[in-house]
């Protein structure tokens, strides 16, 4: 069921909300809980988007001021990018984040200076005013918490491996799992699996393990913030294990032949074409560099690899 232009019902108590990233439909998706446990956001998108969310939670038919609980899987800013801005908004909303994400929030100077390292004077159009976090309304998280929330409780599922402070979470009586960028990107069209592995915590190892961690709960669905619902679940996984691997063997070899990142993500793009022809429409080329940029994904490459494993270049 479509309601207005940016909020979908995918089940009782669930709807996706498009926030519209950049321009673009189908790129960075918000997920809105409803229930007893009150209303809830599982990630929210950047801040130059916060009026989109906003648009999308009344298309759903209820109050933004109702907002309870805003869940965040990593503050990566197209995820959680418009949290302060919200909370300001929002006066009854209460925010929780992993522990090595939650000082980040509270005070962004640090984030907001190294992302405009990379974006430069961009910065504003692309993420908007980032807003700190008032301490009183941040919950820290961990492994094992549980958190009411809509129609019932989510656990706290520790996901390293996109970056440190990432977490899932969990609907075990539903069997519904809200990965973040864990499970990597697949948008709707074309449907294509990508890693996602930006600089500075890509950990391969790391991310093996969660993936792992992710199999063991047996989900049925996965929501991915980029973007929507999977259903088969495990074939998904296993194409997200083997770009992660194809990637790094394309990252290695590059390296050793001297390739800059521009050079290994140029690889990664022709892997990409020949695997789906349809990535040929540039529409959909633009889609997925929004989501997971060939160039970002190439850097984290090489840095896994200058600091985790620097014999393997040589």
């Amino acid at each position: 069921m479509t309601i207005g232009a940016t909020a979908r019902k995918l089940d009782d108590h669930l709807w996706v909300i498009d926030t519209c990233h950049q321009g673009q439909s189908g790129v960075v998706a918000s997920y809105l809980l409803d229930g007893p446990h009150g209303l809830g956001l599982v990630d929210v998108g950047s801040g130059a988007t916060v009026e989109n969310l906003l648009a999308g939670v009344r298309a759903a038919a209820f109050d933004p001021a109702q907002v309870e609980r805003i869940l965040l899987t990593h503050i990566h800013l197209d995820h959680a990018g418009a949290t302060g801005a919200l909370v300001a908004q929002l006066p009854r909303a209460q925010v929780y984040v992993h522990r090595l994400g939650a000082p980040h929030l509270i005070d962004p100077t640090r984030l907001i200076r190294s992302a405009t390292r990379i974006y430069g004077e961009r910065m504003s159009a692309l993420w908007g005013e980032i807003v700190p976090v008032a301490q009183e309304r941040l919950h820290v998280v961990d492994d094992g918490d549980v958190i009411a929330a809509g129609p019932g409780e989510l656990r706290v599922l520790y996901t390293p491996g996109h970056a440190v402070h990432h977490v899932a979470f969990f609907d075990e009586r539903r069997g519904y799992l809200f990965p973040g960028d864990v499970t990597g990107v697949r948008l709707e069209d074309p449907p294509l699996v990508r890693p996602p592995t930006p600089p500075p915590d890509l950990n391969l190892e790391d991310w093996y393990a969660s993936l792992d961690r992710v199999l063991a709960l047996r989900p049925g669905r996965l929501f991915l913030p980029h973007f929507g619902p999977v259903d088969e679940v495990e074939p998904h996984i296993a194409e997200l294990r083997e770009r992660l691997r194809a990637w790094g063997n394309l990252a290695l070899a590059g390296m050793r032949a001297s390739l800059d990142a521009k050079g290994i993500a140029n690889a990664f793009a022709e892997s990409d074409l020949e695997r789906l022809t349809d990535l040929r429409d540039t529409e959909a080329v633009r889609r997925y560099e929004l989501a997971a940029n060939y160039l970002m994904s190439a850097q984290g490459y090489v840095r896994y690899f200058q600091t985790q494993h620097p014999e393997l270049p040589l």
